[in-house]
C-alpha cells in the first residue's frame, strides 16, 4: 500500500491506526484481535511471540492462513512487529540479534525475521518492523556495524523475493538509535523503509516528532505513536508523558500518510480491554479538534 495519497481539497484525509499486540498480552491473541476490531482500529501491528502467532510452531503455513482469513474477517490491516523479548532465547532479552558475535546467533536472527517476512506475505501486511540490537561487550562499534550491514542485505533480499516491505526502527541505545543512523543504514541498504517510533525522537530528542514525520514522509514504512517523557523511554497512555499528539496527527495528515499508525502501549497488558478502546478514542478526539483546511 503506498504512504501517500494525491491531495484533496474536500476533506482531510484519514488517518488509519492499529494497536499494538505486545500491550494486549495477557490475552489470546484472537481475543485481542476481536477487542481491536469492536473497538474500530484499521489494522493490527502484531508482535510475533511465543503465545502470539509463534513462527517457530508446528503448521506454519497453515496457521499463517488461518491468520490471514481472521485478519479478512475482521477487516484488519497488518503490520508485524519483531520485538518478542524471550523468543529467541530464554535467559537474555531480545538476544540474539543481527549484532550477535556469533555467527549462529546472528544467522538464528535473520532465520527468525524471514519468517516473519513470510508472516507479512502470507496475510498481505504492509511492511515487517525490525530493528539491529544492542552490541555486546567487547564488541567494537565497526565489526557491528559490519554484521549489521550483513544481516540488513539478508532481510532486505529475502523482502524482496516475497514483495514485503521491511522496515528499520531506530531504537534508544540500539546500534541504530536515531533516524540519522538509519539513513546511513538506508545509504548502503537502499530498500529499507522507516518504522518511525515517534516516542523515541523525545527520549532521543534528536528531533521534534512532527518535523521527522515531514522530513522523512518519503521513507515511513510505518510509525508507532504513544505517549513519552523527553528522556525517559517509557510507553505511556496519551495524556501522561510530553508528546505533542495533535501536531503528529496533523504532520501525517499533511503528508497524507496512508500507512498503519500503530498505538504501542507495551506496558498496559493487564487493562488492555481498557486500553485498546481508551486510545483510539483519545486520537479520534484529536483528530477531530485538529484544522479541517
Amino acid at each position: 500500500m503506498p504512504n501517500s495519497l494525491p491531495d484533496c481539497p474536500t476533506a482531510p484525509h484519514q488517518l488509519r491506526y492499529a494497536y499494538n499486540t505486545n500491550g494486549a498480552s495477557n490475552h489470546r491473541l484472537g481475543d485481542a484481535l476481536t477487542l481491536i476490531a469492536e473497538a474500530g482500529y484499521d489494522g493490527v501491528a502484531l508482535t510475533l511471540d511465543h503465545h502470539h502467532h509463534d513462527p517457530f510452531a508446528p503448521d506454519f503455513a497453515g496457521r499463517n492462513a488461518q491468520l490471514a482469513s481472521q485478519l479478512r474477517e475482521l477487516n484488519l490491516g497488518l503490520v508485524i512487529e519483531t520485538g518478542a523479548r524471550y523468543l529467541l532465547d530464554p535467559r537474555q532479552k531480545h538476544e540474539p540479534t543481527l549484532l550477535a558475535p556469533s555467527a549462529t546467533g546472528r544467522a538464528r536472527r535473520v532465520e527468525f525475521l524471514i519468517r516473519c517476512l513470510d508472516v507479512c506475505a502470507a496475510c498481505e501486511g504492509e511492511t515487517v518492523s525490525f530493528w539491529a540490537g544492542v552490541p555486546q561487550p567487547g564488541v567494537e562499534k565497526n565489526q557491528a556495524w559490519d554484521w549489521l550491514l550483513e544481516g540488513a542485505h539478508q532481510v532486505a533480499a529475502a523482502a524482496h523475493e516475497r514483495g514485503v516491505v521491511a522496515s528499520l526502527e531506530p531504537e534508544p541505545g540500539m546500534l541504530v538509535e536515531t533516524v540519522d543512523d538509519y539513513l546511513r543504514l538506508q545509504a548502503a541498504v537502499p530498500s529499507l523503509r522507516l518504522a518511525l517510533d515517534t516516542g523515541h525522537l523525545l527520549v532521543t530528542e534528536e528531533r521534534e516528532p512532527a518535523a521527522a514525520v515531514r522530513e522523512f514522509a518519503a521513507q515511513i514504512g510505518t510509525v508507532a505513536l504513544e505517549d513519552m517523557r523527553r528522556g525517559v523511554h517509557e510507553h505511556l497512555p496519551f495524556g501522561e508523558g510530553d508528546m505533542d499528539v495533535p501536531a503528529v496527527l496533523q504532520a501525517l495528515r499533511d503528508i497524507r500518510f496512508a500507512g498503519l499508525v500503530c498505538v504501542e502501549m507495551s506496558r498496559e497488558s493487564p487493562r488492555a480491554h481498557l486500553m485498546i478502546p481508551q486510545s483510539l478514542a483519545y486520537l479520534r478526539q484529536a483528530e477531530r479538534q485538529l484544522p479541517t483546511a
